[in-house]
C-alpha cells in the first residue's frame, strides 16, 4: 500500500474516518476493549473544521510548549529514555535497522491534541523521541477528528500530518516505528495483517497497547467480540517480544498505563499460520 505523507491542504472537504482513540481514565477500572467494527476502504482525507483563528492557535501553540517541557523534565520520560538505551531494547532495534541507520515514525490514533492533556502528552513523547534519537527521521501523524488548527501546529512541530486515511495499513517496506498509545484493538489488527509477512514484520517497532494483556482478556472471555478483531495480535503472540515501560507517577498513568515496546520476530512463514485461536 502506497502510503501519503505530504502535508496536509486545507480544502472544505468532509471528515471520512471515523476511528477513534481509546482514551482510558485514570485509576482503577474494568478493562474495556473496542468493539469489531467493518472495515472501510481507505480513503483521502482532510479536516472538517477550516477555522483559521490565530489566537485559537496561539493558545494551542502554549499548551503543546508547556507539555513537552513538563514531560521532557519528568522522571517519567527520564526513565522510558533510560530504557531506550539499555542493551535488550538496542538488540531489537538493531535487528529491526538491519543495514538500515534510520527510521520513521508514524502516530495514528492521536486524539484532539486541543481539547485532551493525554493525547497532548503521547504527542509531546512522539516529539521528544525524535529529537532525542538520531535513527528517527520523520514523525507522521493521523487521526481522522484532527482540526485544521491542529495539523498546522502539528507541522510546526515538524510532523507530516496524511492526507490519506491508512486505517492503520501501513505496509513496512523499510523499518519504521509505529506509535499508537491506547489505540483500539482493530487498528493494531489492521496493522499486523496488512504485514504478514516474515520480512516485513521483522521491520515494526510498535509502541502501545500491551498485547499480553489482549491475550489474558481473550483467555478469559472467550466470547468476547475482542476476539474477532485481535485475531492477528493473538497469532503474533508467538514471536513477539514484548518490553514493558514503567509509569513512575499519577501525572502519566492515563497517557501511557499499560504500554509497551514490541517487536515481532517471525523466521518462518511456518509461524504465520493460524492454529485455533
Amino acid at each position: 500500500m502506497a502510503a501519503s505523507a505530504k502535508t496536509v491542504s486545507i480544502p472544505d472537504q468532509s471528515n471520512s474516518g471515523d476511528w477513534t482513540v481509546v482514551l482510558p481514565r485514570r485509576g482503577k477500572q474494568k478493562k474495556t476493549f473496542p468493539k469489531l467494527r467493518i472495515r472501510e476502504d481507505q480513503r483521502t482525507w482532510s479536516p472538517t473544521d477550516q477555522a483559521n483563528d490565530t489566537i485559537r492557535e496561539s493558545k494551542l501553540l502554549q499548551k503543546m510548549e508547556i507539555c513537552i517541557k513538563k514531560l521532557e523534565n519528568s522522571q517519567f520520560y527520564q526513565t522510558l529514555v533510560e530504557e531506550l538505551e539499555t542493551m535488550p531494547f538496542l538488540e531489537s532495534l538493531n535487528r529491526v535497522l538491519g543495514s538500515e541507520s534510520k527510521m520513521g515514525m508514524v502516530v495514528y490514533g492521536v486524539g484532539s491534541i486541543e481539547n485532551y492533556e493525554n493525547p497532548r502528552l503521547q504527542l509531546s513523547l512522539a516529539i521528544l523521541l525524535k529529537r532525542k534519537f538520531s535513527w528517527i527521521e520523520s514523525l507522521e501523524v493521523f487521526d481522522p477528528i484532527l482540526s485544521a488548527t491542529e495539523c498546522r501546529l502539528m507541522e510546526s512541530f515538524g510532523c507530516s500530518v496524511l492526507s490519506f486515511n491508512e486505517q492503520g495499513r501501513r505496509c513496512a517496506e523499510k523499518p519504521t516505528m509505529f506509535f499508537m498509545p491506547h489505540c483500539e484493538a482493530e487498528l493494531y489488527n489492521n496493522l499486523l495483517q496488512e504485514n504478514w509477512k516474515v520480512g516485513l514484520l521483522n521491520h515494526i517497532v510498535l509502541f502501545g497497547n500491551s498485547f499480553e494483556i489482549y491475550e489474558q482478556f481473550v483467555s478469559e472471555f472467550k466470547n468476547s467480540p475482542v476476539v474477532d478483531s485481535s485475531k492477528f495480535i493473538l497469532a503474533s503472540r508467538k514471536f513477539i517480544r514484548e518490553i514493558k515501560i514503567k509509569t513512575v507517577s499519577d501525572d502519566y498513568f492515563g497517557a501511557f498505563h499499560d504500554s509497551s515496546w514490541q517487536f515481532f520476530s517471525p523466521v518462518s512463514p511456518l509461524e504465520l499460520q493460524f492454529i485455533d485461536l
